[in-house]
């Protein structure tokens, strides 16, 4: 693949903050970028040369795209397989669509997975109630997941019996879903890397994670896992990109149960537990996107300094019912912080606004303090990590 090289158009499918960072990535590199998103007030679209809004399936916005841009990339996992086919008829895409439809469907990554002998943990699909009635008891209790389009715990249910599962089952209306078995969690990592066209594959520090509701909360990197094990995870995700021939940059959530690894999910795109690549790293996740989708050498992906990034929902912008601004002064007062916010118009509950990252050269410090920063900002949930 020849070079893509500035000033050229770079084009976006999806408009959200990760794409708002790959715009300014591509940006700081001399790029200009086309995003289409259907929001008219998406982050992404707010700072781009051009923004579409339009449906990812809009026939007239996709041509417009490909006609306009010397490639294209996405910044979410469900932007439709056979819009990014359509647009490879005539543009560079990447990553590929066959690589991002296995991503899309839980049961087709689960397939993936088993057929590359990766570690994964017992799971069945569930295409209707039959299913769920001749599952495995050892099931139970377990995780009952929508097979498509959920995210964030969106469309996730705990169910402690086949009843609850079939009640479940019936509440997500129907649809296909998977079955999976509860694991006793030691914690939860992931891997971001970046992979080119040539092969070229560079892995970021590996991200330990906790979650609320479903949502990411605290990523803590370096992860505090036994570096043998760390290893394995990295192993484990160049498998999965180089089996998917993937370009771009990538993602992998792993579980920890009982010391061993399990993968959880693969995401095509930047996560958000490599936000902290953007304060502690000498090339972002973003930045190594942009350089993956023009066929450039991947930058140096060691990290700098330890980090903590804290995720800011919508939920802050809410105290007893009333609408406030969160106090962004007492953040801004330290000075290992850095804050960055997303630009989104509305706050809601559950919804990703921001996030902090704290630096420093001592894990057990730049934890304290970030937890600190955590409950100044008015996260009142005492389930963040343990500082010890």
């Amino acid at each position: 693949m020849t070079a893509i090289l500035p000033p050229a158009n770079l084009g976006l499918l999806g408009g959200g903050q990760l794409g708002r960072f790959f715009v300014q990535a591509a940006r700081k590199l001399g790029y200009r970028v086309w995003v289409l998103d259907p929001d008219p007030d998406s982050p992404a679209g707010h700072i781009a040369d051009r923004h579409l809004a339009a449906a990812y399936d809009d026939r007239p916005a996709l041509d417009a795209l490909a006609a306009h841009c010397a490639a294209i990339t996405t910044e979410f996992e469900n932007v439709p397989a056979p819009s990014l086919e359509y647009l490879a008829r005539t543009v560079y895409v990447a990553p590929a669509a066959a690589a991002v439809a296995v991503c899309q469907d839980r049961i087709a990554e689960k397939d993936f997975l088993r057929r590359h002998g990766l570690p994964q943990g017992p799971w069945a699909a569930i295409h209707g109630a039959a299913d769920i009635e001749a599952a495995d008891s050892t099931l139970f209790p377990g995780i009952l997941k929508v097979a498509r389009f959920g995210y964030d715990g969106k469309g996730q249910s705990r169910v402690n019996t086949r009843d609850e599962a079939l009640a479940a089952f019936h509440r997500n209306t129907d649809k296909t879903c998977v079955l999976e078995a509860l694991l006793p969690l030691d914690t939860e990592v992931s891997v971001v890397l970046a992979r080119g066209k040539d092969g070229q594959t560079e892995c970021f520090p590996v991200a330990e994670n906790s979650h609320r509701h479903g949502i990411l909360d605290v990523s803590i990197v370096p992860a505090r896992i036994p570096a043998a094990l760390a290893e394995n995870a990295r192993q484990c995700a160049l498998q999965i990109a180089t089996a998917l021939d993937y370009v771009g940059t990538l993602a992998v959530e792993f579980f920890i149960s009982h010391g061993k690894l399990c993968v959880n999910e693969m995401a095509p795109r930047p996560h958000n537990s490599g936000h902290y690549t953007l304060d502690a790293c000498q090339t972002s996740q973003y930045a190594q996107q942009v350089r993956a989708l023009c066929g450039l050498p991947l930058g140096e992906p060691s990290a700098s300094s330890v980090a903590v990034m804290v995720n800011l929902l919508g939920d802050l912008w809410f105290d007893s019912g009333e609408a406030r601004e969160p106090d962004w002064p007492a953040l801004l007062a330290i000075p290992e912080l850095s804050l960055h916010l997303y630009g989104k118009s509305e706050a809601r509950p559950g919804r990703k606004m921001g996030h902090f990252t704290v630096l420093g050269s001592d894990l057990p410090a730049v934890l304290a303090t970030a937890m600190q920063a955590r409950q100044l900002i008015g996260i009142r949930d005492d389930s963040g990590p343990g500082v010890a």
